[in-house]
């Protein structure tokens, strides 16, 4: 049987999470993918961590509109604009050049939607979202 212990400090949580300690314990951590998110989750708000591990998304506030996105785990057909309830609007698919981690590409998205805008919506490619799209199937934040 596999096992494993995480430190907790007397009385306290858990400092990681269940699923960090096993994404460290196969040492995924040291891969470009385990890099690569571990880059993304200092981007992140406090906020959009905690969105991101419990929900599999992070939501960011457009530079140039003030829309809100929410960019889902992924590397391509992500990232949907959202309205005032939090419903999908239109998705958005737009990602740097080249074959980058997942952790990467939100990044690269975050940080476009949030100092360009208009020009990240300028090379999107637009496709209608449903929830069928934005399934997580393994925890990544």
């Amino acid at each position: 049987m596999f096992g494993f212990r995480l430190w907790r400090p007397p009385g306290g949580r858990s400092r990681i999470s269940a699923t960090r300690a096993l994404f460290i314990w196969h040492g995924a951590e040291g891969t470009p993918e385990g890099r690569s998110l571990r880059l993304l989750r200092e981007w992140l708000s406090p906020a959009q961590r905690e969105q991101f591990a419990r929900k599999g998304y992070f939501e960011v506030v457009g530079s140039d509109s003030g829309k809100r996105y929410r960019i889902h785990a992924g590397a391509s057909v992500n990232v949907c604009e959202i309205d005032q309830r939090g419903r999908l609007q239109e998705g958005l698919c737009f990602m740097p050049i080249g074959a980058l981690p997942i952790g990467d590409v939100m990044l690269a998205q975050k940080i476009a939607l949030e100092t360009c805008e208009g020009q990240a919506r300028a090379v999107a490619k637009r496709f209608t979202p449903n929830n069928f799209h934005f399934r997580q199937s393994r925890p990544l934040g």
